[in-house]
């Protein structure tokens, strides 16, 4: 499963991801409708799911910041705004990636994804490593 956060609704992003990802896709606020979810809710909320990947643009709120859980994966993309139909791309080159193809891969782990490269900090290693 993957979960976009709730900046990214209204763009389409859901449909465009689903076209070539095998499982679902849905929005954070699918997992707590009718609420604003605040960024230090996510954790608990992603725990609650099937092993999720979550995605953001907001990495400001999110990388270093949340906790590495072999619950959950995250994904926080250096994106602005206006760049965000870039996402559904991005994405789908990381999971390419033989260290996230799986979903085990990805557990476990909080992934900062830029122009120039891929870091990440696990459960394990709190220092971020870093792929060209």
């Amino acid at each position: 499963m993957i979960v976009l956060d709730e900046q990214l609704l209204g763009r389409d992003l859901e449909r465009q991801i689903a076209r070539w990802y095998r499982g679902a896709v849905c929005s954070l606020i699918d997992l707590r409708p009718n609420t604003i979810v605040k960024d230090d809710a996510v954790p608990d909320l992603l725990r609650r799911q099937d092993r999720p990947t979550f995605v953001t643009i907001n990495e400001r709120d999110f990388w270093r910041i949340i906790p590495a859980d072999d619950r959950y994966g995250v994904v926080c993309c250096t994106l602005s705004d206006a760049r965000v139909p870039e996402l559904p791309e991005l994405l789908r080159s990381l999971l390419r990636r033989r260290e996230f193809r799986t979903r085990a891969g990805r557990m476990g782990k909080v992934i900062r994804v830029t122009d120039r490269e891929i870091s990440y900090y696990s459960v394990n290693d709190r220092r971020a490593q870093v792929l060209r």
